[in-house]
C-alpha cells in the first residue's frame, strides 16, 4: 500500500486553527487507548467545559476523517460488548512517525500562537 504524505501546514495563519487544535488532541487520546469517536466528543466536552469550548460533532468526525485520509489512523469495526450486532468504530494509530510530525507542527503553531497572545497581554492589560 502506498504511503500518504500529510499535507504541510499553512503557516501564514495568525492563530492555531481549530482543525489543528482537534486533531491534536484525537491523536493524543488515540495513543492513550481511548480509540472510540463518541468517547473523544465527549472527552472535548469534559476536558474544556472551564473554557466553555465544546466542538461540534461534525468537526470532530472531520478531524477523524483527515487523519484517515492522511494515513496517519486507521478505522475498523468491532461489535459492542453485550451485544449481537451493534457495531462500534475504532481508531488506531497507523504511521507514529506521521503523527508524531504532526503533533510536532502543531507544537510550533502552538508556541507561536501563545507567544502572540502573551505579547498582546502584556502591551495591553
Amino acid at each position: 500500500m502506498k504511503e500518504k504524505e500529510v499535507k504541510p501546514r499553512n503557516r501564514d495563519n495568525f492563530l492555531i486553527k481549530q482543525r489543528a487544535f482537534v486533531k491534536l488532541y484525537l491523536l493524543s487520546w488515540i495513543e492513550q487507548g481511548r480509540p472510540y469517536g463518541k468517547e473523544m466528543l465527549e472527552d472535548f466536552y469534559k476536558t474544556f467545559k472551564q473554557f466553555n469550548y465544546k466542538p461540534n460533532h461534525s468537526e470532530v468526525y472531520k478531524g477523524l476523517h483527515e487523519l484517515l485520509d492522511d494515513g496517519i489512523i486507521t478505522r475498523s469495526r468491532i461489535i459492542k460488548e453485550g451485544s449481537k450486532r451493534q457495531e462500534l468504530k475504532v481508531y488506531q494509530i497507523a504511521n507514529m512517525d506521521e503523527a508524531r510530525r504532526y503533533k510536532n507542527q502543531v507544537k510550533e503553531d502552538l508556541d507561536r500562537s501563545i507567544g502572540l497572545l502573551n505579547w498582546a497581554v502584556r502591551d495591553n492589560f
